[in-house]
């Protein structure tokens, strides 16, 4: 079982309910199929014999956006969850129109069903709440990205042990990945990141030879 090393959060024995049993569950499971996008992706592209064009790395993150919008998270968590730097997805929504109006479109389709950033707790922001202590945000960035207020989800922590345990295997999965720095070369320049914090991708530029980014 996974414990809280965070000083300011709940501990998993806080919670109002003790914390699940290691095999209720999967728990590792989740953490792999949170972090494991990548692999994925490169295994369907392989038959292909190529990386994957800007264009298409993009739409692949435009699409995310759209499947997180649609389910009621606002700008900043569909950024976490299609892993974009929110002010690329700001840009994105600027200079791309018809990004921007599916992107309305989407928020139209959720808040017509009752999903709207910050309203009830919805798998959808467990998700974005998962995904931003694993690259390394604090409790409450990582509520505010789901648009939660962060005492809101601090009450949620201790009355559900399912949440306290995946949060706690959120933390062991960034702490492991502080362990390995991300290498210097194809990092966007100022940026010092570790692998806990920061993500780049192997994409084709039109034209020219596949490159990090």
């Amino acid at each position: 079982m996974y414990e809280n090393q965070e000083a300011d959060e709940p501990s998993a024995t806080d919670a109002g309910n003790r914390a699940e049993p290691a095999t209720a569950w999967p728990v590792e499971r989740v953490m792999a199929w949170l972090t494991d996008r990548g692999e994925a992706e490169r295994a369907l592209r392989a038959p292909l014999g190529e990386v994957p064009s800007e264009r298409d790395d993009r739409m692949a993150r435009m699409a995310d956006v759209l499947q997180a919008t649609a389910q009621g998270l606002g700008i900043q968590g569909a950024a976490v969850w299609a892993d974009v730097p929110e002010q690329l997805l700001l840009r994105w929504l600027a200079d791309d129109q018809g990004f921007a109006a599916a992107v309305r479109a989407a928020s139209a389709l959720a808040s017509g069903n009752g999903l709207v950033p910050g309203g009830a707790m919805t798998p959808a922001t467990v998700r974005v709440i998962t995904l931003s202590l694993i690259r390394g945000a604090t409790f409450e960035e990582a509520a505010r990205a789901a648009g939660l207020n962060p005492h809101r989800l601090r009450r949620m922590w201790r009355a559900s042990a399912s949440l306290a345990t995946l949060m706690a295997a959120a933390r062991h999965v960034r702490q492991q990945r502080r362990k390995t720095y991300a290498p210097s070369i194809g990092r966007p320049r100022g940026q010092s990141g570790t692998a806990a914090t920061r993500g780049y991708r192997l994409v084709r530029r039109d034209g020219v030879a596949g490159e990090d980014r």
